[in-house]
């Protein structure tokens, strides 16, 4: 046994944790008198309308916070962007790279550079006079609103615009121009709009590759070798054509040239 090795009986065992019980009775009054920082969460009525005022501005701010991912997949280029880069990966065959965080990551990058003038004007017109007490909330909301409204439009079809308009049945003598389209109009058409953008690039991403896998399908089929898979064949094949036209750059150039227009 262990104690055995350590050559102590019961007795001297018993004696240790004896004294090692009374040396930690000593300590524990030591410990209570050390002020431990404590936490109190709770809820309490407002003292004055500003305590009120404070609070739901607060709650909304953690609102915003909380819907800021949505809204910069929403408002942004990054819709368009993500899906072609996606459609791309699939269309070369290797379905796990690059990695999804990568794609994400890049995407993520190539929105901020695309969206860069509008952020610029969002923080020259908004965001900084509001931190110098220049314009109050409302104002500093409705200036970075502005500039959003602005991208989506550029990049909004009519067709997808009248389609809304027509479902929320508003008076269209209220929209004379499609800048005086609600913002709650424009952004489920602006986000249609992506979507079908990002379709057609990726349709026209889709057709070299889909020309390989039919070659190589039908030289299989030729030799007798239909039990063998197309794609272990033809992904190399695919991944040489994509490496050797420099597939990553053209891809880039035709996304940020598709919002230089």
């Amino acid at each position: 046994m262990f104690w055995n090795k350590l050559k102590l009986n019961k007795r001297q065992l018993f004696g240790i944790l004896l004294g090692f019980g009374i040396c930690l009775g000593f300590m524990l009054p030591c410990f209570a008198e050390i002020g431990l920082p404590t936490l109190s969460v709770g809820m309490q009525q407002p003292n004055s309308p500003k305590e009120f005022s404070q609070g739901v501005q607060i709650l909304i701010l953690l609102t915003i916070l909380t819907l800021a991912p949505s809204i910069l997949v929403m408002t942004t280029s990054f819709t368009r962007i993500v899906i072609v880069l996606a459609l791309t990966r699939q269309a070369i065959g290797t379905s796990t790279l690059p990695p999804n965080q990568v794609l994400v990551s890049l995407a993520l990058i190539l929105t901020f550079f695309v969206m860069a003038p509008t952020f610029n004007k969002i923080n020259e017109n908004a965001f900084q006079p509001y931190m110098n007490n220049k314009i109050t909330q409302e104002v500093a909301i409705e200036r970075s609103i502005e500039p959003l409204r602005d991208f989506m439009l550029r990049y909004t079809e009519e067709k997808e615009l009248g389609l809304f308009i027509t479902m929320s049945k508003i008076d269209k003598s209220q929209i004379k121009e499609p800048k005086d389209t609600p913002t709650y109009i424009l952004l489920p058409a602006f986000i249609i709009t992506e979507l079908k953008t990002a379709f057609k690039i990726g349709f026209m991403i889709f057709i070299p590759f889909l020309v390989i896998d039919i070659v190589v399908s039908s030289i299989l089929v030729a030799m007798g070798m239909m039990f063998l898979p197309p794609s272990i064949i033809a992904t190399p094949f695919k991944i040489i054509l994509f490496v050797m036209i420099d597939g990553w750059y053209l891809i880039t150039k035709a996304l940020l040239e598709g919002f230089m227009v």
